[in-house]
């Protein structure tokens, strides 16, 4: 009876203290809360979970062991060494070793630190065989690489374009007119397309049909030089246009290049100079008998002389021209600065015409056919003290500064009749400087100082004619 109560006793005890140990001893049992098994070790444990709560049947005994024994009990000392046990019940993870690693003198030498591996005798298991080669009948040739092509700028790209849309037309298609009696290569000149004009003007110049003229009778290079293309100017002389052609009111495209100021234009029909210094002497000496120099590209002689309806050549053109933008400087009234810095830019550039044309030819002492003035007397209607000083530097210009005009009145009698001019003085000194003779009559039986106003200026210009303040 007694043994049956304390069996009761430890089902009761099992039942509200699950985790405790027991120790049973001849028939007493004892706490193990305290014998130092960790209730997480239980926990973790799958044997102890297994028999955790379990009642033994009725008549089991513990006769099995001896008397003061103590019941074995599982004893895990830490967390860790129960997670390897599970791991290795388990099976799912492999033990890992780990090299050990051992300090390295910092004396010991790099080359003892890894030995040499050692040598296959059979190192070729790692390669595959090589592919026996075929023998050749021949050695195989390859094409030469082919040349590098040339740099092409963007107007012979143009050419080539245009050359493609234009090359199934015929001679009679090139040189058929409309109402207006214009060609292709007129509208082209006009519309400014430099690559076509060029490939038009290559084809009608071996059908001989580009110096077609249109109703105002100006062929394609007078229209590029109206237009101020030089370009195409350039072009259509390079492909032979001629140069000294008219249109209705006589002009040649120098004359129109004159009058407008196309500065450009005129310089792309200016000859190479003369580098040999003979025939640069030759042309200083001989400039009145200078009939004109070749045209480049066309071979044909240039007539830098040639009058137009009006009687005046291309350099009467440019003076009277600059003349006009020196004119309407004067009698300007309150000019702004643009207007004055745009005249003035006129004024340079009208300048440069004459120097070019004078460079190709032009004498500045050829008289109009309609009165007969010179350049001089030209220059001198307006006072132009740059133009006559530019003519009267020539080396030619004592036999020019006398010359007189159809009704006997040279240049000095043209500035000296002047009406309050500012710079009249200064234009009659220079005159005077260069061998202009205050004595010379008109057909008039006039002398220059008889010609001057009244006035303090006409004093002035009196006084210069009487040879005073020449050199002041």
């Amino acid at each position: 009876m007694a043994h049956r109560k304390s069996l009761q006793r430890v089902r009761l005890d099992d039942r509200r203290f699950p985790n405790r140990c027991v120790r049973v001893s001849g028939g007493s049992e004892e706490s193990l809360a305290g014998c130092g098994v960790d209730e997480p070790a239980a926990m973790l444990d799958p044997r102890g979970n297994e028999t955790r709560g379990h009642i033994p049947p009725e008549g089991a005994h513990f006769s099995s062991y001896p008397e003061g024994s103590v019941q074995p009990v599982h004893k895990k000392s830490t967390v860790k060494e129960l997670l390897l046990i599970r791991r290795q019940k388990w099976g799912t993870e492999p033990k890992l070793k780990y090299a050990k690693i051992e300090a390295v003198s910092p004396e010991t030498s790099p080359h003892l630190l890894s030995p040499p591996a050692p040598i296959d005798p059979n190192p070729c298991q790692y390669f595959p065989p090589a592919v026996p080669e075929i023998p050749l009948a021949s050695p195989v040739r390859f094409p030469p690489a082919p040349a590098p092509l040339a740099p092409m700028s963007l107007f012979h790209w143009q050419i080539q374009q245009e050359a493609q849309k234009v090359e199934t037309l015929s001679a009679e298609t090139l040189s058929m007119q409309d109402s207006d009696r214009d060609t292709f290569l007129h509208i082209a000149v006009a519309q400014g397309k430099r690559a076509l004009a060029y490939v038009l003007a290559a084809k009608m110049a071996g059908c001989g049909s580009l110096d077609i003229k249109e109703h105002n009778g100006q062929t394609a290079l007078q229209i590029a030089a109206a237009t101020d293309q030089h370009l195409i100017v350039g072009d259509l002389l390079t492909h032979g246009a001629q140069i000294n052609t008219r249109d209705l009111w006589g002009r040649s495209p120098l004359h129109v290049c004159a009058e407008k100021g196309h500065l450009l234009s005129l310089q792309v029909g200016r000859p190479p100079p003369l580098k040999c210094p003979e025939l640069a002497s030759v042309r200083r000496k001989s400039q009145r008998e200078w009939n004109g120099v070749v045209s480049p590209g066309s071979g044909q002689p240039l007539e830098a002389d040639m009058f137009n309806y009006d009687g005046l050549t291309p350099l009467h053109t440019a003076v009277l021209s600059h003349n006009a933008v020196v004119k309407e400087t004067r009698l300007l009234e309150n000019p702004c600065r643009y207007m004055t810095a745009e005249l003035a830019q006129k004024r340079r550039v009208y300048l440069e015409c004459v120097r070019t044309l004078m460079n190709m030819g032009g004498h500045y002492g050829v008289k109009d056919l309609k009165s007969g003035r010179t350049c001089l007397h030209m220059a001198s209607e307006e006072a132009n003290v740059e133009l006559l000083g530019l003519f009267l530097e020539q080396q030619t210009s004592l036999a020019v500064v006398n010359e007189k005009t159809f009704s006997g009145n040279t240049a000095l009698h043209v500035v000296s009749s002047l009406q309050k001019h500012p710079a009249q003085a200064e234009a009659v000194k220079l005159l005077m400087k260069r061998g202009a003779d205050p004595g010379s009559r008109n057909c008039e039986n006039e002398q220059p100082s008889q010609l001057v106003p009244e006035g303090p200026l006409g004093e002035k210009v009196r006084r210069i004619l009487k040879g005073k303040y020449i050199y002041i």
